[in-house]
């Protein structure tokens, strides 16, 4: 028994030895945590942080909150007629019906309500105070409360215009149809047999195309997704497939605040709009 021990004890002061050697930061794969992808993203000169596996969900009967199980899922529907539309309304969304005591999913927020996500109200007054949606408590993100939070109007601008390499890592298109933006992060390698294209030149998301095979593996290798869900104002939705808001956390005035859009042609990071507007939510985690 004790030979047997001293032997344990040797093997194992070899292989922390062996780890020891040659380990740095870069070379160690991060843990994943729950809800997140595996890429890391630049948001300053010194943080890094996670996406979340895809946009932030609410179920108001239930009061349960979950990120959508992919990256290009959102709960606005659209026909392949509208879908082939520049712009206008789209019917059929649960975004719609949104109320405290709705028993689908909406996932377009006022500005800040965290605390009071089926707030569909068009008076500024209504939106004072910010209350960060990750804040909740996310059912597949963790289930912990204060581990999620919403990026700064700085922090998207660094990501998307700052950072090493920003402006090639970045581009519309579109995953099995649907349409969004597409962010590589800080350490990209293309996989064998995919192709991205940077930048934002076609009306039909058709800049870069993947099958949901492809798209996997551009995942695995940590792409981002942001799809083009659309707005709510009261209690219409609009440009559903064809326009993504994605809010900050930062106020402009006591009416407005700061959000990212996109059009497949257009980008456009530094932009407020008024907070009672419904926008998408993507929430990070710090790494």
């Amino acid at each position: 028994m004790k030979r047997l021990s001293k032997l344990m004890m040797v093997c194992f002061m070899a292989a922390v030895m062996m780890m020891s050697v040659g380990c740095d930061k870069e070379s160690i794969s991060p843990i994943i945590p729950d809800g997140a992808l595996p890429g890391l993203f630049s948001v300053s000169a010194t943080k890094q942080v996670h996406f979340s596996q895809g946009n932030l969900q609410y179920q108001a009967s239930t009061n349960t909150w979950r990120f959508a199980e992919h990256q290009y899922d959102y709960v606005g529907t659209q026909t392949a007629d509208e879908r082939g539309n520049y712009g206008g309304n789209v019917s059929g969304s649960d975004n719609r019906s949104i109320s405290s005591t709705y028993s689908g999913w909406i996932d377009l927020f006022g500005w800040g309500t965290g605390s009071n996500p089926t707030l569909s109200s068009t008076s500024y007054m209504d939106y004072g105070t910010f209350v960060d949606w990750g804040s909740n408590p996310i059912s597949n993100g963790g289930n912990t409360v204060n581990q999620w939070r919403t990026l700064t109007i700085a922090e998207w601008n660094y990501l998307l215009n700052t950072r090493t390499d920003a402006s090639s890592k970045r581009g519309t298109g579109n995953i099995n149809g649907v349409g969004g933006l597409i962010i590589l992060p800080d350490s990209w390698t293309l996989p064998s047999g995919c192709s991205f294209t940077s930048g934002f030149t076609t009306y039909d998301w058709a800049h870069n195309s993947y099958t949901l095979a492809k798209w996997a593996q551009m995942e695995a290798a940590g792409a981002v997704f942001l799809p083009a869900a659309g707005y709510r104002y009261g209690t219409n939705d609009n440009y559903v497939g064809n326009l993504g808001n994605y809010w900050s956390s930062t106020p402009f005035n006591e009416s407005s605040a700061y959000y990212m859009y996109f059009y497949s042609n257009d980008l456009n990071v530094i932009f407020s709009n008024f907070r009672g507007y419904g926008f998408s939510v993507r929430p990070v985690l710090d790494y």
